[in-house]
């Protein structure tokens, strides 16, 4: 969730460290600092709030003088948003900075024995136990100091870490929360997500848990918790620049959004030639599908409710039991995984903390593990038995739209993927639902078209106290996600509900002047979710449809938004575009922060 960017060269390193902390707030933040070591004396400088304090304090990094250093965004788990919780942390004597992102889970009893030895805690944040403990271990090596603090801590953690007796490199290591080297000439960087560094270098390596690197100028070495060497990949990043920044949009998210058919397009393409799908990177073969018992679909926030669609698609293409479960309840509801369930993973990081410990928990069962995420290397990817990536490009913005349809798309190819193989699907029904997929971002690239009548319908309701979605089925699945990006961004009270339960105590919070925002977009429930919507007005709400332009909800719904036609399945890839839009008009409207909405992160990497 906290951002981290550490540098080591001969060019001044606080103002390319605060280039690369701007770089990492979509991932959330309310504090930032960074760390220089300058005449073998740690300069620390921290600012609560945005990173803009932190570049007015530091004279945007000119003041800080030195070519090595670490820096950090904090968003508060122990203690709240302020100076002194800010990172980076230093050692009692000052001889270490670290910063950390992630959660030390044997804090307190680490305090306490800190504590007792005669150190001094000035902060409330679980990492201040790491600064310490690298003093405490620290007997001339400081690699050995590292092993000893790795194998002392538990929990998630990567951490960058200066000491001042080394003021030509420094030392890092991560554990279930994302690292990665950025190979430079004369100069190399450590960062969270490779947007910081991009600027200076392409070529990157991904750390692997409880790998330490020791950065200098004109080397990086990978080394084990043995302190033995470990050769590395180079990968080299080979989207845009400007894929992570603006391009003269407001918002990221609005770009975002109008991204998707190009998204889209990159993730789909590929994987049908000669009219079927090849999964390159799917190793399951006929038999492994065939004998599927059950399907687990584990994921987090929107990438739950994409979870939640392909429960509806799979069963009906393969004919197979599929159970969506929010992450952070599968690890802890003793779930009956067995060896062959099939457990789908989906994440746009690969890093997301409840997801990824989902996965042990599947993993230790015996189960197979597919995941879907959007960034190679990431540590969900690294512990599956197949991954299927969705080529989305950077997504800067923390309420993701392109991650989720592309998600989605590789729903789709998975389900007709295994529906063929399992010949619960004929061969005609493959080849049209093909067609329907590759023309999906077309039809996507139509549905945003129409922005300005969802930018209008947003002017007209910004100021509403609560606003409900309902649909069906499918429709149901893609209300969560709408009622989510209304919520996060705009922070308007929002809920979704299975249209069919309102009159099981929904229907009382409806009163005169209530927006409701009804899905009806399937043929085989239009009728039924009628009657719902004829339920909501006798009481006086207000209803905005979304339905397809062969359906006509004159006389229904009070304002009417209307989608291309494709198969059912394919449905809620351009249902949700007009509630994105919605939310983020809403969110224009009222003047949030629409790309940093408060309290929220992109990466989520604690519990």
């Amino acid at each position: 969730m906290c951002g981290i960017v550490g540098y080591i060269g001969s060019e001044q390193a606080a103002p390319i460290l605060l280039d690369g902390l701007e770089k990492l707030e979509y991932r959330g933040y309310d504090s930032s600092g960074i760390a220089v070591i300058n005449n073998d004396i740690i300069d620390v400088e921290k600012a609560k709030g945005r990173l803009q304090g932190l570049r007015e304090k530091t004279n945007n990094g000119a003041n800080v003088i030195g070519t090595i250093g670490i820096g950090h965004t904090r968003w508060a788990t122990h203690g709240e948003p302020s100076d002194v919780n800010a990172h980076p942390h230093l050692s009692q004597s000052g001889r270490f900075a670290v910063v950390h992102n992630g959660i030390i889970e044997n804090y307190i009893a680490l305090r306490e024995r800190l504590t007792k030895k005669g150190f001094e805690f000035i902060s409330e944040t679980d990492t201040e136990v790491i600064a310490h403990l690298f003093e405490y271990y620290y007997k001339g090596d400081i690699m050995d100091a590292m092993i000893k603090v790795i194998d002392r801590v538990e929990g998630s953690y990567a951490l960058g870490v200066l000491c001042s007796d080394y003021p030509d490199q420094f030392i890092a290591v991560r554990k279930a929360s994302p690292l990665i080297i950025g190979l430079g000439k004369g100069e190399n960087f450590i960062a969270s997500d490779v947007t910081a560094i991009l600027k200076y270098t392409r070529d990157v390596y991904y750390l692997e848990d409880n790998e330490i690197v020791v950065l200098k100028n004109d080397s990086v070495k990978v080394y084990n918790i043995d302190k033995e060497e470990v050769e590395k990949n180079v990968f080299t990043v080979d989207w845009d620049i400007s894929a992570a920044e603006k391009g003269g949009y407001e918002h990221f998210m609005i770009k975002e959004i109008e991204e998707q058919p190009k998204a889209l397009r990159a993730t789909i393409s590929p994987r049908i030639k000669d009219g079927k799908i090849v999964l390159d990177d799917v190793s399951l073969t006929r038999e492994d599908i065939k004998n599927i018992r059950k399907i687990f679909i584990v994921a987090c926030g929107s990438a739950y409710h994409v979870g939640v669609v392909a429960k509806y698609v799979i069963e009906r293409m393969c004919r197979i039991p599929v159970e969506a479960q929010i992450a952070s309840e599968f690890r802890y509801c003793d779930p009956i995984v067995m060896p062959n369930d099939l457990v789908i993973v989906i994440s746009q990081s690969g890093e997301t903390a409840d997801t990824l410990e989902a996965l042990k928990v599947a993993k230790s069962r015996g189960a197979r593990i597919l995941s879907i995420v959007n960034v190679v290397g990431s540590a969900i990817a690294n512990a599956s038995d197949d991954v299927i990536y969705t080529w989305a490009g950077p997504e800067i913005a923390v309420a993701t739209t392109k991650a989720y349809s592309t998600q989605l798309s590789v729903v789709y190819l998975l389900a007709l993927y295994m529906a063929e193989k399992l010949g619960t699907i004929t061969h005609g029904q493959y080849k049209k639902y093909l067609d329907e997929l590759q023309a999906l971002p077309d039809l996507v690239a139509e549905t945003i078209k129409h922005k300005e009548q969802i930018a209008y319908l947003a002017s007209k309701f910004y100021n509403c106290h609560s606003i409900f979605f309902i649909g069906r089925n499918l429709d149901y699945a893609v209300s969560l996600e709408g009622s989510l990006k209304l919520k996060e961004i705009s922070y308007i009270h929002s809920e979704a509900y299975a249209a069919g339960e309102l009159k099981h105590g929904t229907i009382s919070l409806i009163e005169d002047g209530t927006l409701v925002i009804a899905l009806a977009t399937g043929n085989d429930l239009f009728d039924k979710t009628v009657s719902n919507i004829k339920e909501v007005t006798s009481r006086g709400a207000v209803v905005m449809g979304l339905t397809t332009t062969e359906r006509s909800m004159n006389g229904i719904a009070d304002y009417t938004i209307q989608i291309p036609v494709t198969s059912d399945i394919f449905l809620p890839s351009l249902s949700v575009i007009p509630l994105q839009l919605f939310g983020y008009y809403v969110a224009a409207q009222k003047g949030c922060d629409i790309d940093k909405p408060r309290n929220l992160a992109k990466s989520v990497t604690v519990e």
